[in-house]
Parts: structure tokens; C-alpha cells; sequence
């Protein structure tokens, strides 16, 4: 699929554009760890030159999921949950600080972006699919993260986040966990955290996201144990 980047109005969206693309790509696993990208089939797909688009490359390496071999190539990263433990203990640490360091009034468009998710997750769990249990994953904690405006701390989680984003789908495909409970599972937090930010209550929102975040690193980690 080519992507017709330099009809996007500004240099700035077109790196947008496929920092998002690449960086779900590697979150969903279309690119498995180990992938080595081809600066050259990117750029032509992408319809740049390689100067733009080793940017975006060096930025996807600075958030932990490429690494450059000098001489050899640019390799997705892999992720393991022992390797990360300290990475999730900081996560839900910091997600309860979404609700205490400027948190934002309900904003009437994430309200329905997030209820948008919520129909759609729903929808899922009758017909479950792991990658699309990703991508709706990686949806909901970007918007999520709307609820303040301490940009710092947002970009710190999404880092976080990011680092994070593909370990549940390869603990589902290594250990065969239900993705359909999973499914429902994160539709209930959806709809726990709307009903927080329904009544304004911003930091019980945050908490819930914090609850989840705690169980499914547990979770994870009992299915990791039984491989």
C-alpha cells in the first residue's frame, strides 16, 4: 500500500503520518521483532526521500522499538516482560498522576471518541482478533491520556506506553490466552472510566486506568510463567 505522504499539507504531518503508520506497525506486530526495514521500500511506499524518513526511523529507535546496527540495518526490537517489569511499575505510578497534575475538564469530543472505542471493543469480543485488540488498545491509551494538560507527563506515558504496547499480544499468541476475555475485560475498563469522567471525577478515572494497567501486567505474568 503506497501512502501518498507528500500530499499531506506540512513536512510536519507527513513525518506524523509515518511515525504513526511504522510505529503501529511494530506495535500490532505487522513487524515482528527481529524485522529488518528497508529504507529504500519505505521511502517508496511512503513516497519521500530516505533523509525525512530516517527521522522518523531515529525517532521510532529513541522510543525503543527500533534499534540501528551500524553497517547492517535498521531492526525492530524485541520485548520481554521480565526486561520490562520496572517499565510497568513506573507506568501505573505515573498513571495516577494523569488525574492530579492538570487534569483536564471533560472535553466533549474524547467523550465520545472514548464512547466511539467503547461500542467498537464491545463489538469486538463477539468476534475476537488479537490484532485488532491491539490497535484499539493503542487508540484508547492515546486518547486516554488527553485527560490532562501536562504535556510532559503525557509524552512521558506515551513512551511508556509505547514500550509496552506489544507485549500482550505476543503473551496472547506464546500462551494462547483468551483474546476474548481479554476483550471484555478492557471493555469494562472503558466504560468505568466513562462513568468517572461522567460525574467529573478525573482522578477516579485516572485510578482505574492505574487498577487495569496492575492487572494485566499480573495477568501477563501468570501466562508467561505457564509457557
Amino acid at each position: 500500500m503506497n501512502f501518498p505522504a507528500e500530499s499531506l499539507p506540512t513536512a510536519r504531518d507527513r513525518f506524523d503520518r509515518m511515525h504513526k503508520v511504522l510505529r503501529n506497525r511494530i506495535c500490532v506486530l505487522d513487524y515482528p521483532p527481529g524485522t529488518r526495514l528497508s529504507e529504500e521500500d519505505l521511502a517508496a511506499e511512503f513516497g519521500t526521500s530516505r533523509t525525512p524518513l530516517r527521522r522518523v526511523l531515529v525517532r521510532l529507535e529513541g522510543e525503543g522499538l527500533l534499534q540501528s546496527v551500524h553497517g547492517v540495518g535498521t531492526f525492530v526490537t524485541d520485548v520481554d516482560i521480565e526486561a520490562l517489569e520496572q517499565t510497568y511499575q513506573l507506568r501505573m505510578e505515573l498513571a495516577e498522576l494523569l488525574g492530579v497534575l492538570g487534569p483536564n475538564p471533560l472535553d466533549p469530543a474524547l467523550w465520545d471518541r472514548l464512547q466511539l472505542l467503547s461500542a467498537e471493543v464491545r463489538a469486538l469480543a463477539n468476534a475476537p482478533d488479537a490484532r485488532r485488540f491491539g490497535e484499539l488498545n493503542m487508540e484508547f491509551f492515546h486518547e486516554f491520556h488527553g485527560i490532562t494538560s501536562n504535556l510532559p507527563l503525557r509524552e512521558i506515558c506515551e513512551r511508556l506506553f509505547l514500550q509496552t504496547a506489544r507485549i500482550w499480544l505476543k503473551s496472547m499468541a506464546a500462551a494462547r490466552i483468551d483474546v476474548a476475555a481479554e476483550v471484555r475485560i478492557f471493555a469494562d475498563e472503558i466504560d468505568e472510566v466513562l462513568r468517572a469522567l461522567a460525574i467529573g471525577d478525573v482522578r477516579s478515572a485516572a485510578l482505574i486506568h492505574r487498577t487495569h494497567i496492575s492487572m494485566s501486567y499480573t495477568r501477563m505474568r501468570i501466562a508467561s510463567r505457564n509457557l
